[in-house]
């Protein structure tokens, strides 16, 4: 396969996952997903800025991009299963890295280099496996690979322009 088609193919298996993923910057607050709670360790088990007005808010705009993708490239390709399931994957993985963070003691916002710039992305790949096995085939390993390295820097640039635009606090 081209290089720039699998670059678009890889662009737009996971931009529902983006688009779930940088969402809660914009629309989180309110009740904290943890509710204050502690882990087992003493430390907190996701921290403050893991909410679910975030979470929820972040799961519809993935949802509704996913379904657009359908409307457009066809739902043979991208299938409703595919809207619900990738930007919940996206969500759960970057829930699993606060929690590695929290673990680590990082602050929330604290940078834990790779890990902060692919941990939505292996959630949603992993919860897309199941449509992958049942017969959609939309993903490939080539398609997940080019993820993975297209993601990092794509992710650092619009941490950075949401930091420029205040919309967060940190660069990362």
């Amino acid at each position: 396969m081209d290089v720039a088609l699998l670059i678009v193919e890889a662009l737009k298996f996971i931009f529902p996952a983006y688009c779930a993923n940088g969402t809660p910057v914009l629309a989180g607050g309110g009740a904290k997903m943890d509710f204050g709670r502690n882990f087992v360790d003493g430390k907190r088990i996701f921290g403050n800025n893991k909410t679910w007005r975030g979470f929820f808010f972040g799961w519809a705009v993935g949802f509704g991009v996913g379904l657009a993708e359908g409307a457009v490239f066809g739902f043979d390709n991208y299938p409703v299963l595919f809207s619900l399931l990738i930007p919940l994957g996206a969500l759960l993985g970057d829930l699993t890295g606060a929690f590695i963070k929290r673990r680590f003691s990082i602050a929330p916002g604290g940078l834990l280099p790779v890990v902060d710039q692919i941990d939505f992305v292996v959630g949603a790949v992993v919860f897309s496996l199941p449509l992958a096995l049942i017969s959609w085939s939309g993903l490939s390993w080539q398609v997940i690979l080019t993820v993975l390295l297209i993601t990092p820097p794509i992710h650092l640039f619009t941490n950075y322009l949401a930091y420029k635009m205040k919309l967060k606090k940190n660069p990362w």
